[in-house]
């Protein structure tokens, strides 16, 4: 989950990785440092916080050199200080290592190399690598570290730069942890994410797992940990580096929940129109006739992307009538899943690199299973890997909590269940085109959902100082209960529950009083009565009640005592409307709290280890 970057070129590296780093914060954000080399001398700097921390300990002598790599760090061996920042060094001081992952015999390793009399600066598990690194000393770096590789367990990715090899440097991947590397004219770079890239080069090679490289400015060697050469065609990136940034907006997560209208669309687009029930995924990688074959689907994700799944379970099984099970992707290979060839697997994951869902995924494949990726970043992990994939579009996410990836995960799985549905011939296909003529107007109801962010703020500025909340829904919106308690979790640090509504007199109901405020999704539609029913259970007992309600139902006003109105929408599309006011009430919540909330405390974007 930490972030790499490394460049080797004819300007100075830090020029490259300080701005590289900031891009790759949300990866990690508890200690930084960079490496650069200069006339033969290797001059590491490292500081425990954030990336400004570091360029506060660099302003008065900045590093030189035309050949470096940085890293920030999200700690899983050793606390968060100065000596457990990366990069690592040997003991004498002559090649720097930066690691995303985790060195699984890393013990054994210290163990056996103290005993050889290495020294070791810290308590992490990454150290050990620069020291295997240093037994290797007499060869050319790029063996040195294939060599090294050889004896390390667990999943992981490397750069690596030696005081004797001053324009050079070698990356390595083995398992989870993404490396992406990026073509320019005399220089070269290397990160752990695209972002870090954009603005110098959207000509990328995705090192693939058990790959090495080696970067000069003239070019990049590829090879297998045994030698044999990889070649590659560059990919172009569809993203440029305003993508990025923040456009005026106070911090990534607002904007990134105002352009949901567009990463709605864009994940429409091409795939379905007005005109007609048909739903185009070519890149599906499966036939009608092999989606009406099958007698299950299985969803696998964690986090946010597990409550999109949730969505999805309500959805396929409405329009296809296919069985379907949701598995948190990090208990899914652990239970011993029952698929096979007749059970089509979709792993969600917004990065494509999120350890628990590639595994979840190799292990449905493992026993037969088709596998359909919804996934956002183009030639992920998980994209490779699966036999068809739905791209989400959402571009850039840079806030660690996911919104406008969350939207589009929906929709996603929107798009699969229609096609699911047409293709068993268990969707009308007048009821399709109704259904995606409302999926084309989605954009315009966000766009008036989102204007009311100063209304939702001000609900906030009542509530910054409570403790609890909890967040009720029924069918299609208990997942969007979940992750409404789980977006104010990440962001404010307000304890939350979500749960179905139904479920509150079997034990939540113990936690209402007028100290807790509960957030009530209940739009107009089959359960709207149910849900009613439910508030009335909470006023009985003093309960503060917000609730988000269809714009014009008037008769909710009787039980909320505060309405956040969502355009009108079919049912099914109501989880897209529903999601954008519950982002902005945390969001606002947040910043009340002064959080950071695009990079909260102890969260990463990516989950890269298990």
């Amino acid at each position: 989950m930490c972030g790499i970057v490394g460049y080797t070129g004819h300007r100075d590296a830090a020029g490259f990785v300080l701005p590289g780093l900031h891009r790759l914060e949300y990866r990690g954000y508890d200690s930084a440092g960079i490496a650069t080399i200069s006339g033969g001398i290797l001059d590491v700097r490292k500081t425990i916080g954030k990336i400004v921390d570091l360029e506060a300990l660099l302003a008065g002598d900045p590093p030189r050199g035309t050949l470096g790599i940085g890293h920030t760090r999200w700690a899983t061996h050793g606390r968060p200080s100065d000596a457990n920042a990366h990069p690592h060094v040997d003991c004498r001081s002559r090649l720097a290592v930066v690691h995303n992952g985790i060195i699984e015999n890393y013990r054994e390793l210290r163990k056996a190399l103290a005993a050889e009399g290495h020294r070791f600066r810290s308590q992490t598990d990454s150290e050990v690598i620069a020291h295997l690194i240093e037994r290797h000393e007499g060869e050319d770096l790029a063996t040195a570290v294939g060599r090294a590789a050889r004896e390390l367990h667990g999943a992981y990715a490397i750069a690596c730069i030696r005081h004797d090899a001053p324009d050079t440097l070698v990356v390595l991947r083995r398992g989870s942890s993404p490396l992406v590397i990026g073509l320019g004219h005399g220089e070269m770079f290397v990160a752990s994410d695209i972002p870090a890239l954009l603005g110098h080069t959207r000509e990328i090679l995705v090192l693939e797992d058990g790959e090495l490289a080696m970067l000069t400015p003239g070019g990049v060697t590829v090879r297998t940990l045994d030698g044999t050469l990889v070649e590659r065609r560059p990919t172009t990136v569809p993203w440029d580096g305003e993508a990025a940034e923040r456009s005026g907006y106070p911090h990534f997560m607002l904007k990134e929940i105002f352009e949901q209208p567009e990463t709605v669309q864009n994940t429409l687009r091409e795939r379905v129109d007005a005109e007609g029930p048909e739903v185009r995924i070519p890149e599906l990688g499966l036939k009608d006739r092999d989606l009406a074959g099958l007698n299950r689907l299985c969803f696998v994700a964690c986090g946010t992307s597990w409550h999109a799944a949730l969505v999805g379970k309500y959805l396929v099984e409405t329009f296809a009538r296919l069985p379907v099970e949701v598995d948190i992707a990090s208990e899914f290979r652990y239970r011993r899943p029952v698929v096979d060839g007749r059970v089509l697997t979709v792993p969600i994951s917004q990065s494509g690199e999120t350890a628990d869902t590639l595994a979840a995924s190799r292990e449905a494949r493992d026993q037969g299973s088709r596998v359909v990726a919804i996934c956002n970043v183009v030639g992920s992990s998980l994209a490779r890997e699966s036999d068809g994939v739905i791209y989400t579009r959402a571009g850039i996410e840079i806030g660690v909590a996911s919104t406008k990836a969350f939207t589009a995960q929906i929709v996603a799985v929107t798009l699969l269940a229609l096609k699911l549905g047409l293709a068993r011939n268990f969707l009308d296909p007048a009821l399709a085109r109704q259904l995606i003529k409302g999926l084309l107007e989605l954009p315009e109801l966000l766009s008036v959902a989102l204007r009311q962010s100063d209304a939702i703020r001000g609900i906030a500025e009542r509530f910054a100082d409570r403790r609890n909340f909890l967040y009720l829904g029924r069918g299609l919106h208990f997942p969007l209960a979940l992750e409404g308690a789980l977006k104010l979790k990440e962001i404010s640090y307000i304890h939350a529950e979500g749960y179905a509504a139904g479920e509150m007199k079997h034990g939540p109901i113990a936690l209402i009083d007028r100290h807790t405020p509960v957030v009530a999704i209940a739009p107009q539609g089959s359960m709207y009565e149910k849900m009613a029913s439910n508030l009335e259970e909470v006023k009985a007992r003093d309960g503060f009640v917000i609730a988000l309600a269809t714009d014009g139902d008037d008769e909710i006003r009787a039980t909320a005592d505060v309405v956040v109105p969502v355009p009108a929408t079919m049912e099914c599309l109501q989880p897209v409307l529903v999601a954008a006011p519950l982002q902005l009430l945390a969001y606002h919540l947040g910043v009340l709290r002064g959080c950071d909330v695009d990079q909260p405390r102890n969260l990463a974007k990516s989950v890269t280890v298990e």
